[in-house]
């Protein structure tokens, strides 16, 4: 039985790392009636510590914290990254920016699961990896649930050995990266026939998330099976949302999306650009080394509103974008939601 009522807040706020998600963007949606996430991933220990507390004190409900599991080392990886490097180089070299060095790291995994099992919120979700069974126990014992991110229905029974309490059913519409265990490069379902197909396997409570920008449209991933549903992109326009200002113009000026490895060395959705057009043939499947690799390309393009040098993370359903504050629109979802 799950110690969040998804009867009473069946909306989510998707987590999105990388600057989107921020404490503001979850207490809003929080007071709009959607179950807030905070992203943990691409921060310190120390700074995730501050938005914890930050959170708690400014908000009552409960909330859900998301990190990234670390993804494999493989000694391949390395050389494959630098081989993208080299190719890359030029498109760097015109735009003034000296290229990352490509290396790996678990984004501070082990200090962050101590800091949850201490913090003890309502809900861990996993991207990218699934934790191992001891973090898995540890975050359970100190009364928080764990879930983990799947993108086929064949890692349900795989979830259900690790004994988590509930699965992240993300759809091919989804915005950002692939957060399954496995990405494989391949095309996957969509939404609703994914959560069907997960529900007929498992008993365990499923958030469907992927493309979904109304209530109207997360009442029909419900009635398919889930028992939430989790909205990012829809979010992203919101004034309390940390998204870049190239980013958020993009969104409702450009056209299109694609799924490729160019930014980050894994699978995620982003607006087509030339940098998409470019080199998703050619990046390879080497994550985090080619985010450190490409990350002060991307950085410059923020700054100076470059969109062609910026990972523009998007779901499908981006150009139904509305923009308006996170507690509105969060009321107006629910709303939506109810009437549908």
């Amino acid at each position: 039985m799950s110690s969040v009522d998804w009867s009473a807040h069946p909306l989510v706020l998707a987590p999105m790392a990388g600057g989107p998600a921020t404490v503001a963007l979850a207490a809003a949606a929080a007071e709009g009636g959607v179950f807030p996430f905070l992203a943990g991933a691409y921060l310190t220990p120390e700074r995730l510590r501050a938005d914890l507390a930050e959170l708690r004190a400014g908000t009552p409900t409960a909330f859900g914290v998301n990190v990234f599991a670390p993804s494999p080392d493989l000694p391949s990886m390395q050389q494959e990254a630098l081989v993208y490097a080299a190719s890359l180089a030029p498109w760097a070299a015109a735009a003034g920016v000296e290229l990352g060095t490509p290396r790996y790291d678990d984004d501070s995994f082990a200090a962050k699961v101590d800091l949850l099992v201490e913090a003890a919120p309502a809900l861990v979700s996993f991207a990218f990896g699934w934790p191992p069974a001891d973090v898995v126990g540890r975050l359970q014992e100190a009364g928080t649930e764990v879930w983990v991110t799947v993108n086929e229905p064949s890692e349900v029974e795989w979830a259900e050995a690790l004994g988590v309490d509930g699965l992240v059913v993300q759809g091919w519409e989804a915005g950002g990266h692939r957060g399954g265990p496995v990405d494989t490069g391949d095309t996957q379902l969509e939404l609703l026939p994914l959560v069907t197909e997960v529900a007929r396997r498992t008993d365990l409570p499923i958030m469907g998330a992927g493309g979904v920008m109304t209530g109207a449209e997360a009442a029909d991933v419900l009635r398919a099976g889930a028992t939430a549903v989790a909205l990012g992109t829809a979010f992203l326009g919101c004034p309390e949302a940390g998204t870049a200002p190239v980013h958020r113009h993009e969104l409702t000026h450009r056209s299109g999306t694609t799924v490729t490895r160019a930014f980050t060395g894994r699978s995620a959705r982003a607006l087509t650009t030339t940098w998409t057009e470019l080199f998703t043939e050619a990046a390879p499947a080497a994550y985090p080394h080619v985010h450190h690799l490409t990350a002060p390309l991307r950085a410059h393009g923020r700054a100076t509103g470059e969109a062609e040098l910026v990972n523009l993370w998007a779901g499908t359903g981006h150009a139904r974008l509305r923009t308006r504050p996170a507690a509105e629109l969060a009321r107006l979802l629910v709303d939506e939601l109810a009437h549908a």
